[in-house]
């Protein structure tokens, strides 16, 4: 493969990469038409008149073989292999000659990149009649699987019969190219274009070795010729296009291509080059969109794989970066590009152990890359093991002496070891390596501040100054010195002076409206950001800042409506979507969440933050089965992530699939032991199955792990609790309170007290707790709970009362003190409740309360319907069903009351009301 890196662009030779031109016009049959004006307007090269013509007769006439093998030769030309697989396999079912369809077939699976399939399809007529295009396109499939020696021996099998056969001397030229050989490769060329002086793939293949031994104006001499003779030849357009993309000639590129998009609009090498085109101008998301036009036709069109994750790295989507370039590395372990990028991606997502093993067999190499082992260096430095990188990026620097980059990053793993001295030279010498570019120097002067060195960071940005006098992001740092000089005044000409070179530049703006935010003055920094803003309408970063400054003076509403301008600004960008998405869902408007969340993710399938909010956007609107997919697929999108299958995992858990619950916690667990809440739910599902030992065992394994931390404490608790210990379960809290002094463990430990029959001193122990927390509505409501438990309704609707002074919409609080008014005889119950009802209409609980409430006051007509309803979604709780059952037989249903109690009585009967079940039980047999 013909691949090299110029000047951090990705270039791919379409000669290498994608095979040469010729793989897609090469080994070309006759074919004959079965209308004139078809075929005409083929021979002109007018394509897409050629097809319509074609399409019409395919409509009228469909089952004609000869039309659709026209069709399918004119889909090839076009760059469509899909549909010119499609009709090639409709003139073979129509009964076309084999021997002459079969080489279309090919070519159209070699087109998708499906290169066993072109072997497999052909195979069974290969035995049988040995053609020379079909030995052609079955040694093109073998070149492009690496299988070089096979491809070589068909190409010779056909010109030993057919010495100036073009497209068998265009692969023989292939091979000696790859063999190293190019002496050999322009032989071959050379004795096709004497054969066949105007033959168009022969020429191409020529401008294909030229730009191969980067001649690039032998090369575009050679495709003007092929051009000159055949003016809408889509290749050589594509081709020239493709090589003034590598020249830096960005505009002629894009002329050339414009020519080649009206000869065939849906060809993958078109969209292909067109991707790579704006890629290399730093046009991330018009790349994308070109590249999703190549990928959905193509999906193993390697070149535009590995171009894929170049360009979802650049555009930040690291998760889809690793997807396409582990994918690419599969099919092409030794290419070391693809290799350095996916190192890069998965630094940027923290799997440093990854990115070393992906490394691994280049930094083998004994003549060395810079670049390899600078990426080993920089994943050494994540690692914290600074002196290893140290050495890697010494091994570096000696390779490429004058690199001022790998200079900079040697200071910085020497930084990290703490030689803050030597780092500091380094850097200083970094700066003087490449005086032209600012970022040693930057580099520098943030090292400098890190250290607190605040006036050798002043003269280090004065410095810098000097030689970059119009760079924004120089005075955004000066600004940044005197900050730390505590000048503010000097800071805000600094920034002012880098919007004033750039107006455009957000960081400069963001600073200023953060020094207004330092000095309390928030109106003033919405007024900057505004000002900002009216320069650059479209900025989707002012937008989201100033939707941040109404989120922190709690005006949701504007917050909101910030938002929703930069998700209007850029519809497809991932960023704003996913902001608005969470502040949606931060404010109750779930539905709008999810229809944002879906909208998106149709674009981008697999974008792992997408997906999350689409979960979240499902569950906040109820639709569980639907959340679960996507978790489902975010698990897909993150194959290595543990956290992706403890939140299916959850999902398991809260549709009470228990089993498959465990797989996926067991699964999260096998990629990272070491994750405390995935161990946390594991031991609970083993509590509830009676396996109290093996959740005792991952309390135990918690506790080792972090002996700092209160959750292996905790975990212990809940199981001595579990198996009727309080007094263990108390010694477990209180340690664990020692490490972490929260409401819920308070709770819990109280709760332990009160189960061993310590009621009073659990009755001081939460008095004091709330001494020292008033505001803790937690415990307040505990402590109502508590008094419900030893019947104190009177006291507990005080407490209840007491908390909804604070929080009026608290529906606990409400549900609780209807239940206690209830109890107590309060006629306000009834009232009580359906306020809970109202705000959680969905919930079991509240409307067994409300329920209830209105059966125990007669009211059966109102109350049964929310009794069942409240059934259906709690179906394992004892008490709604008692309730549930009470209900029926007051409203005269005493089969269906006596139906539900025997369920009861089946079951286990420790619940609440169970002797008030039994007597009912024995009232309506």
């Amino acid at each position: 493969m013909l691949l090299f890196n110029n000047k951090g662009f990705l270039w791919l030779s379409t000669a290498g990469a994608v095979t040469l031109a010729s793989v897609l016009a090469g080994c070309k049959g006759d074919s004959t038409g079965t209308l004139a004006e078809a075929k005409n307007y083929h021979q002109k090269g007018e394509l897409n008149a050629a097809a319509i013509v074609l399409k019409n007769v395919v409509e009228t006439v469909p089952d004609d073989a000869e039309t659709r093998y026209e069709l399918a030769t004119v889909y090839l030309d076009i760059g469509d292999g899909v549909s010119a697989e499609k009709e090639i396999r409709m003139a073979l079912k129509h009964g076309y000659r084999g021997a002459q369809a079969l080489p279309v077939l090919g070519k159209s699976l070699q087109m998708q990149g499906l290169f066993q399939k072109v072997l497999d399809e052909t195979a069974a007529e290969a035995r049988v009649k040995q053609s020379a295009g079909l030995l052609c396109v079955r040694a093109d499939a073998l070149l492009a699987m690496g299988k070089h020696d096979e491809a070589k021996q068909l190409y010779l099998a056909v010109l030993a019969t057919t010495p100036t056969f073009t497209p068998a001397l265009i692969g023989m030229g292939r091979v000696s190219v790859l063999a190293g050989d190019v002496d050999s490769a322009l032989s071959y060329a050379d004795t096709a274009t004497a054969a066949e002086p105007r033959n168009t793939d022969a020429l191409l293949f020529k401008g294909d070795l030229a730009r191969a031994q980067n001649q690039p104006e032998q090369a575009l001499a050679a495709y003007d010729k092929v051009v000159a003779i055949a003016p809408q030849h889509r290749s050589a357009h594509i081709e020239k296009a493709y090589l003034k993309t590598a020249m830096g000639k960005f505009e002629s590129a894009q002329a050339d291509l414009d020519i080649a998009r009206k000869l065939a609009p849906t060809s993958v090498l078109l969209n292909y080059t067109q991707a790579l085109l704006d890629f290399s101008q730093g046009k991330y998301s018009a790349a994308q969109d070109a590249m999703q036009r190549v990928l959905r036709v193509a999906p193993e069109h390697m070149p535009s794989v590995l171009l894929a994750g170049a360009i979802s790295l650049n555009l930040g989507s690291l998760h889809q970066a690793e997807h396409h370039l582990r994918h690419y590395l599969e099919k092409n372990p030794a290419n070391v590009y693809a290799r350095k990028l996916l190192a890069s991606t998965l630094l940027r997502t923290g799997h440093t152990p990854d990115a070393l093993t992906v490394l691994a067999p280049a930094l083998n190499d004994p003549q060395g890359d810079a670049q390899v082992l600078a990426l080993a260096g920089e994943s050494y430095m994540q690692a914290r093991h600074f002196g290893k990188a140290t050495e890697l990026f010494e091994k570096a620097s000696a390779l490429e002496p004058t690199a001022a980059r790998l200079r900079t990053s040697l200071a910085l793993s020497r930084l990290g070891a703490g030689d803050q001295a030597q780092a500091v030279n380094d850097l200083q010498l970094a700066a003087t390596l490449d005086v032209k570019s600012p970022q040693a120097g930057i580099a520098l002067v943030r090292t400098e501040l890190s250290l607190n060195h605040i006036d050798k960071a002043h003269d280090a940005v004065m410095a810098l100054e000097k030689t970059q006098p119009d760079n924004a992001a120089v005075q955004e740092l000066k600004g940044l010195v005197y900050v730390g000089k505590q000048d503010p005044a000097q800071a805000r000409a600094s920034f002012s002076q880098a919007l004033t070179i750039q107006p455009a530049y957000f960081p400069a703006a963001a600073n200023l409206a953060q020094l207004d935010m330092r000095e309390k003055k928030p109106e003033a920094a919405r007024q900057t950001l505004l000002a900002f803003l009216a320069n650059n309408k479209t900025n989707t970063d002012v937008m989201t800042a100033l939707a941040t400054i109404a989120a922190g003076e709690g005006k949701k509403d504007d917050a909101t409506r910030w938002l929703e301008q930069a998700n209007a600004a850029d519809p497809n960008a991932i960023a704003p979507a996913v902001n608005l998405v969470a502040q949606y869902l931060q404010t109750g408007k779930t539905q709008k969440a999810l229809d944002t969340a879906a909208k998106l993710q149709v674009i981008h399938r697999d974008n792992p933050d997408l997906l999350d909010l689409l979960g979240k956007g499902q569950l906040a609107n109820g639709e569980r089965e639907q959340a679960l997919d996507t978790y489902k697929k975010l698990a897909v999108a993150l194959p290595r992530s543990a956290h992706a299958q403890m939140q299916v995992a959850a999902m398991h858990l809260l549709l009470k699939r228990p089993t498959q619950a465990e797989d996926y916690l067991k699964a999260a667990l096998a990629m990272q032991p070491d994750f405390p809440a995935a161990q946390l739910a594991l031991a609970e599902l083993y509590v509830r199955k009676g396996w109290n030992e093996l959740a005792l065992m991952t309390a135990a394994s918690l506790q080792r792990n972090h002996p700092k931390g209160a959750a292996g404490y905790q975990l212990q608790g809940d199981i001595n609790m579990a198996q009727g210990k309080p007094e263990l379960a108390l010694a477990a809290f209180e340690r664990a309170m020692e490490l972490s002094k929260t409401s819920e463990l308070m709770v819990k430990s109280v709760n332990a007290l009160r189960a061993a029959g310590r009621q009073d001193e659990g009755g001081r122990r939460l008095a004091a707790w709330l001494r020292g927390h008033p505001d803790d509505v937690r415990a307040q409501l505990y402590k109502g709970e508590t008094l419900m438990a030893d019947k104190q309704y009177k006291p507990a609707a005080a407490q209840f009362e007491a908390i909804l002074k604070q929080q009026p919409a608290n529906v606990v609080a409400l549900n609780n003190l209807a239940l206690a008014y209830q109890l107590s005889q309060d006629t306000r119950a009834a009232d009580i409740a359906a306020q809970a009802y109202k705000l959680a209409n969905d919930q079991p609980v509240v409307m067994d309360t409300f329920g209830w409430i209105l059966v125990e006051q007669g009211d059966t007509a109102r109350g049964l319907p929310l009794l069942k309803q409240a059934s259906a979604l709690a179906p394992q709780a004892r008490d709604i069903r008692y309730h549930m059952a009470m209900g029926l037989f007051k409203a005269g249903d005493k089969a269906a009351a006596r139906k539900e109690l025997e369920v009861l009585m089946a079951g286990n009967m420790k619940f609440a009301q169970a002797d008030e079940a039994r007597a009912l039980l024995k009232q309506v047999q």
